[in-house]
């Protein structure tokens, strides 16, 4: 990508304020047509949100969206649709033990109203504030229990079984990551206490060295930076057997959207790890050598989505290693062309991607990150990504779901997927303008963790 050295965070206000504005709109029209109790929505069709029954993974990012509404605008109607919903329909997502998706569920609705609370924005009641932590203490509970052991640690297994690592996951333990803040374990057999904190560290550990390539000749496609969706493990003995991939195009390529999710995951807990003791760090070599593998990743991933994962502006493609990539020749070197013939871009990864982008950057104090998220947001929050139609329920469009699987949908005359949004995506774009509205207006510092 070509970063625009120049790009200052103010220059974004406008555009982050007409994002919100749209963004009003789109939550008021799909209140109106989604049935609560129903499945929850997942990506658009024709700009109408639909479902997938696959698993529940995005509602938290529905409600959530009310509930950034709000923090960004303080209208309260937003307010009582994400925390009404939240008390009303969130709880089977808590003691959800089939799914790694607790992080994206939970800190969602919960943890925002929490952190809301915490930040005075919302008035402080004390049974509200123990139903939002008891929420949160179980949420991150349930999820460090889908634990497999490695020969080297473990890690949080996906919903595909105790065999698989997700590269998603690394932004999902942020459940554990709060809920060991607010004193919180988990118990096993004989009541053997096990340490959320310890789990989360293990899983980010494992995530580091088998989902992230570092150019140390690992395979004949080690390349730095480059990221699989999804790692095997031989449960058996605990090691690690092969790269696979859900939603890539290869275990030998990268899918951006998995690329974002560590892009994003490592500089959190890279903040997070600030409020954590010398002492709790020891067991894991402490905070220098912990603090150096974490980096090690952000730094990485970071570097290989500008220097080789995205077009000009900052906008990936759906999957590096795409087939049809080469039909887009030189495609780095030019804005991504979101309805070409060959292969979709992904917005969303862009979303989540400059979120990361953005943190490392403040977290190493490092221009060369820092205004590569700035350029990547700027690209987002104008067409033909940021979604201006009244009649579309999607903020951003041109958004991937799920390629390999075909379930995105194609435009009349088109041949392959653009226009539409996802609701991960939607609830990135506003996190990222979110981020950068406190910035700019000099703000408290957006942070998931207490």
């Amino acid at each position: 990508m070509i970063i625009d050295s120049a790009i200052q965070p103010a220059a974004l206000k406008a555009p982050v304020d007409r994002l919100f504005s749209l963004s009003a709109e789109k939550i008021h029209s799909l209140e109106k047509s989604w049935t609560p109790g129903s499945s929850a929505p997942v990506f658009t069709a024709a700009g109408r949100y639909t479902s997938r029954g696959w698993t529940e993974w995005t509602q938290g990012f529905q409600f959530g969206a009310s509930i950034l509404q709000f923090d960004a605008t303080g209208d309260r109607a937003f307010l009582e649709i994400g925390r009404t919903r939240t008390v009303d329909l969130m709880a089977s997502h808590v003691t959800h033990i089939g799914v790694h998706d607790h992080g994206f569920n939970n800190v969602s609705t919960y943890g925002n109203l929490l952190r809301l609370m915490n930040e005075g924005r919302i008035e402080d009641d004390a049974w509200e504030r123990r139903f939002y932590q008891m929420a949160l203490k179980c949420s991150g509970a349930v999820q460090a229990a889908r634990w497999s052991n490695t020969r080297d640690g473990g890690y949080i297994y996906s919903f595909n079984g105790p065999h698989s690592l997700f590269i998603d996951t690394i932004r999902t333990i942020r459940a554990l990551a709060v809920a060991h803040q607010l004193g919180h374990a988990l118990l096993g057999e004989n009541d053997r206490k096990i340490s959320l904190l310890d789990r989360l560290l293990q899983h980010a550990h494992a995530t580091s060295r088998y989902s992230v390539f570092y150019g140390e000749g690992r395979d004949v496609y080690d390349l730095r930076g480059r990221a699989v969706h999804e790692c095997v493990f031989n449960m058996n003995d605990g090691n690690y057997r092969c790269p696979s991939s859900q939603q890539g195009y290869s275990p030998f390529s990268t899918w951006t959207r998995g690329q974002a999710w560590a892009i994003l995951g490592f500089p959190e807990e890279l903040e997070f790890l600030e409020t954590v003791t010398d002492a709790e760090l020891e067991p894991h070599g402490g905070r220098a050598q912990v603090v150096a593998w974490m980096r090690k990743a952000a730094e990485a991933t970071c570097d290989f989505y500008i220097d080789q994962g995205t077009a000009s502006d900052g906008i990936p493609y759906w999957d590096t290693g795409a087939p049809n990539l080469h039909k887009l020749a030189d495609w780095r070197s030019r804005a991504a062309e979101p309805f070409n013939d060959h292969e979709p871009v992904d917005s969303s990864a862009a979303a989540i991607a400059a979120q990361g982008l953005l943190r490392l950057g403040r977290y190493l104090k490092n221009e060369r990150y820092w205004q590569a998220g700035l350029t990547v947001a700027r690209s987002l929050f104008a067409e033909p990504y940021l979604s201006t139609d009244s009649n579309h329920q999607g903020l951003l469009l041109h958004s991937v779901y799920h390629r390999p699987n075909g379930w995105d949908a194609v435009p009349p005359g088109a041949k392959v997927p653009a226009g539409e949004s996802s609701m991960w995506g939607d609830y990135h774009a506003r996190e990222l303008a979110l981020y950068l509205k406190r910035i700019i207006e000099e703000g408290k510092y957006l942070k998931f963790f207490l």
